[in-house]
């Protein structure tokens, strides 16, 4: 049995994705840092293999920084668009789309924010759900969840009442996901981006990387020429 990546991501428009990233990034560059991360995540879960790849978009990819890139990136790739008020009611319905869609099969979701993450770790990760865990998580180093794998992707309903972008989040979920009678196994700890200080030292994990360039192009601006220097 095969299993779903779920990329849960925002279409990477200025002034809407990655503000916090301003300053001091302008917001064309948090716009071109957000893209080169969703990037580089599509690669990291294309590469993951033996998964069927699924984006739940929030926005519209017109006027985003490298849309032609992004929807070339996407090609074979089940895309649909994110639904409900909050973050955690879109987290549960994008769940419960890929349930009705891909019966049976569990689900291990991620978000464009940890672009260092290892095909090998989703691959290894979704192979876990396969095997019978009931639920995964990995946490964040901000008291977030960067993961979250479902045997049962139904059981996203638990997250509906958990609060987001808060320094327990990622306790909250584990419990909330432990109430419904799961057992909660942990994903390695990865850094997420939210800051610029996190995109550099996210940056600094995958040099070479899309990710990477865009945040140098920001934090380390080619010298001016010097005009009239001898």
């Amino acid at each position: 049995m095969s299993f779903v990546l779920l990329v849960v991501a925002k279409a990477p428009a200025p002034g809407l994705a990655k503000t916090r990233l301003c300053p001091p990034a302008t917001a064309a560059q948090a716009a071109e840092i957000a893209a080169a991360a969703l990037l580089d995540t599509l690669d990291a879960v294309t590469a993951a293999g033996a998964a069927t790849p699924v984006l739940a978009l929030a926005g519209d990819l017109r006027g985003a920084a490298r849309a032609t890139e992004i929807e070339r990136s996407l090609r074979g790739w089940t895309v649909m668009a994110q639904r409900g008020a909050t973050f955690a009611d879109r987290l549960a319905a994008a769940h419960a789309e890929v349930a009705a869609r891909f019966p049976a099969r569990p689900v291990l979701q991620i978000g464009m924010d940890t672009p260092q993450v290892p095909a090998a770790l989703l691959a290894a990760a979704g192979q876990r759900l396969v095997a019978g865990a009931d639920a995964l998580l990995g946490a964040a180093t901000d008291g977030g969840w960067w993961a979250l794998g479902l045997r049962r992707p139904t059981d996203a309903e638990a997250l509906r009442p958990v609060p987001t972008s808060r320094p327990d989040t990622g306790a909250r979920t584990a419990r909330a996901l432990r109430d419904r009678g799961l057992r909660v196994e942990p994903l390695p700890p990865l850094s997420d981006v939210d800051h610029m200080v996190d995109a550099v030292a996210v940056a600094s994990v995958v040099p070479d990387g899309r990710f990477a360039t865009a945040v140098r192009e920001v934090c380390e601006p080619a010298p001016r020429s010097r005009i009239g220097a001898r």
